[in-house]
C-alpha cells in the first residue's frame, strides 16, 4: 500500500510539473519577445495602498505601480535582446551612457495595450516594438550610420549556383506591405544569358539547427564570407523593418513575398545567430538578388 501511495504521489508531482511547464511555455509566448510579430509584451501588476484615503486614490496608485512594474520588466527583457550573435543590449548599455539614455527614453514611450482593475490591485499590459524609427529597441541601440551601403560580394566563380528551389505559395496581405524607402542601386551586374526566377524574397530554412534570433543577423557562405549584413543595407530600412523576419511556419513567411527563393542552411555560425549556406546556394542568392533586389528590400525570413 505504501508503494502504491508513493507511486501516486510521484504521478501527481509529475502531472503538476507538466502543468507548470505548460503555463511557463504559454507565458513565454504571450509575454516577452515575439520575434515573429516584432514586439515585446509584458504584464505589470500593482497593489492598492491600504492606507489610501479613497478608493479612487487606491486605484490610481495601483495603476501607477502596475505601469512601473511593466516598465521594469520591459527593461529586463530589452537588456537580454541580442543585437547580433555576440552582443546583447545590456552589453551596449554597459559600455555607452548614450545607449543607456536612449533605452530609458524609449521605455517611457512604451504603449499600454490593455489594462484592468482586479480585486485589490491593477494589471497593465505594455508593448514595445523591436523595430521602428521612433520608440523602438532598434532606434535606441543601433548607431546611426550615414555611410553608403557596401556592395554585395561577387559569387564564388569556381562554384555553379544551385538550380533548384522549393516553391512556396505565399499570399501577402495588403497590411503587411512595408514602407517604401529610397533604394541605393547595387553595383552588381547579373551574368548575361541566365534564366532568373524574379523572386520576391528569400526564405532560409534553419529548422532543427537551433537558430537564435538576433536584430542584426549575417548570412554567410560555406567559406565564412558574409553575403548579407547590415553594412549592405540602408540604415533607415534596417531600423524601420529589421534585417529579417523569424517564424516557425513556412506558410507565415509573408515578408518574403508571393514568390520567395527558398534555400536550406547547412549550419549556423557565431553562437547560432548566423545561418550558413552552401557555396552553390549562396551564389544563387547573390545572382537572383542582382536581378530582383530582394535583399535590398530586407525581404528575408528565417524559419527556425
Amino acid at each position: 500500500m505504501k508503494k502504491n501511495f508513493t507511486k501516486c504521489m510521484r504521478m501527481a508531482m509529475l502531472t503538476m510539473l507538466v502543468m507548470i511547464m505548460s503555463m511557463v511555455s504559454a507565458f513565454a509566448e504571450d509575454s516577452g519577445v515575439n520575434w515573429e510579430k516584432g514586439v515585446i509584451t509584458v504584464e505589470g501588476t500593482g497593489v492598492a495602498n491600504p492606507r489610501a484615503l479613497t478608493p479612487l486614490q487606491g486605484r490610481l496608485g495601483a495603476r501607477l505601480a502596475a505601469k512601473a512594474d511593466a516598465q521594469r520588466q520591459l527593461l529586463e527583457i530589452i537588456k537580454g535582446v541580442n543585437v547580433d550573435a555576440e552582443t546583447t543590449v545590456e552589453n551596449l548599455m554597459l559600455t555607452s551612457d548614450v545607449i543607456t539614455t536612449r533605452v530609458s527614453g524609449v521605455l517611457t514611450g512604451a504603449r499600454i495595450v490593455d489594462e484592468k482593475e482586479i480585486s485589490g490591485g491593477y494589471i497593465v499590459t505594455m508593448q514595445m516594438p523591436i523595430y521602428g524609427m521612433t520608440n523602438s529597441v532598434a532606434s535606441a541601440v543601433l548607431p546611426h550610420d550615414t555611410a553608403q551601403p557596401q556592395p554585395y560580394p561577387e559569387p564564388v566563380p569556381s562554384v555553379a549556383p544551385s538550380q533548384t528551389s522549393i516553391h512556396v505559395d505565399i499570399s501577402v496581405p495588403p497590411s503587411s506591405a512595408q514602407t517604401p524607402i529610397p533604394q541605393t542601386p547595387t553595383a552588381q551586374k547579373a551574368p548575361a544569358g541566365k534564366a532568373y526566377g524574379k523572386y520576391t524574397g528569400l526564405i532560409v530554412d534553419c529548422r532543427g539547427l537551433g537558430l537564435k534570433p538576433v536584430m542584426s543577423p549575417v548570412i554567410k557562405n560555406a567559406n565564412g564570407e558574409s553575403i548579407y549584413g547590415h553594412k549592405n543595407l540602408d540604415y533607415d530600412r534596417v531600423v524601420s523593418n529589421g534585417m529579417a523576419g523569424y517564424t516557425t511556419d513556412m506558410s507565415r513567411a509573408t515578408r518574403a513575398g508571393s514568390n520567395p527563393l527558398v534555400v536550406r542552411a547547412i549550419s549556423l555560425d557565431n553562437h547560432n545567430g548566423n545561418p550558413v549556406l552552401s557555396l552553390a546556394d549562396a551564389n544563387r542568392v547573390l545572382i537572383e538578388n542582382a536581378v530582383s533586389g530582394f535583399l535590398d528590400q530586407t525581404n528575408v525570413v528565417f524559419v527556425r
